[in-house]
């Protein structure tokens, strides 16, 4: 274990959008990497984890705990993520950081100083395909971290628009201002908008301390995913309603 004022060692990983992200605190030391996700993550991430490690001169036994992504998001990412995380943390005995891959665009969208002011709710919104977004509400905290609010569900962006719109002023981070941008309306092109939002290493990295500082780390039997959507093809009829639904919809 490091000394208390000490900066942990930590490796996060984050499979649940089409980008690999991986990211190293050792020390003062941080590096990051971002790769292709999707079928390709499997086969990249633990050479990439290794070429961290190697980087910064240190073996997976110097780790302090490892992190990742929980989701929602995709779900092989988010379940390969988890189950590498929890491979590792077994094989090491070292506890496990689950992190919510939503805060983490929030952090990334609005470092600390930036965006909504203390007490102020932003939502973010993450393209699920199928004409829905994950979504999650936090509020801004006075030491400039984030509680969460409303916890990671499935939403129709347009029903989430709606909602965004009547409570008022609101800060919104995430792809599905773009992918969705019918949806959103004006709300995508606001001054509190920020559709280019993504988690990268950095917004991870700045999860797991806070979490290893908050005393989250778990046993890595206890480190589960939050895929989001547990079912992900519709029958034909379902398919027919939907279609029915948004023409409806249309007219």
């Amino acid at each position: 274990m490091p000394a208390l004022n000490a900066l942990p060692r930590l490796l996060v990983i984050d499979a649940a959008t089409d980008t690999l992200h991986l990211a190293l605190q050792a020390g003062s030391h941080t590096a990051q990497r971002a790769l292709p996700g999707g079928a390709q993550a499997s086969a990249q991430l633990l050479p990439a984890l290794q070429g961290l490690l190697d980087e910064a001169g240190l073996a997976a036994a110097d780790l302090d705990a490892i992190g990742f992504g929980r989701g929602p998001g995709a779900f092989t990412g988010v379940r390969t993520a988890c189950a590498v995380a929890q491979g590792l943390a077994f094989g090491l005995d070292k506890p496990v950081l689950a992190l919510d891959s939503l805060l983490a665009v929030a952090v990334a969208a609005w470092p600390a100083g930036q965006g909504p002011a203390p007490g102020e709710t932003a939502w973010v919104a993450v393209d699920a395909r199928m004409n829905e977004c994950y979504a999650a509400a936090y509020r801004r905290a006075a030491d400039g971290g984030w509680t969460p609010v409303e916890p990671p569900g499935l939403q129709a962006p347009a029903a989430l628009a709606a909602r965004c719109a009547a409570d008022g002023p609101v800060w919104i981070a995430g792809n599905s201002l773009d992918v969705h941008a019918e949806a959103w309306g004006a709300l995508a092109a606001g001054p509190r908008a920020a559709p280019q939002a993504r988690l990268d290493g950095a917004a991870l990295l700045h999860l797991a301390g806070a979490a290893w500082a908050a005393g989250q780390a778990v046993d890595a039997s206890q480190a589960l995913p939050l895929y989001g959507r547990d079912k992900v093809a519709q029958t034909t009829a379902e398919r027919e309603a939907a279609r029915a639904a948004q023409a409806a919809s249309a007219a």
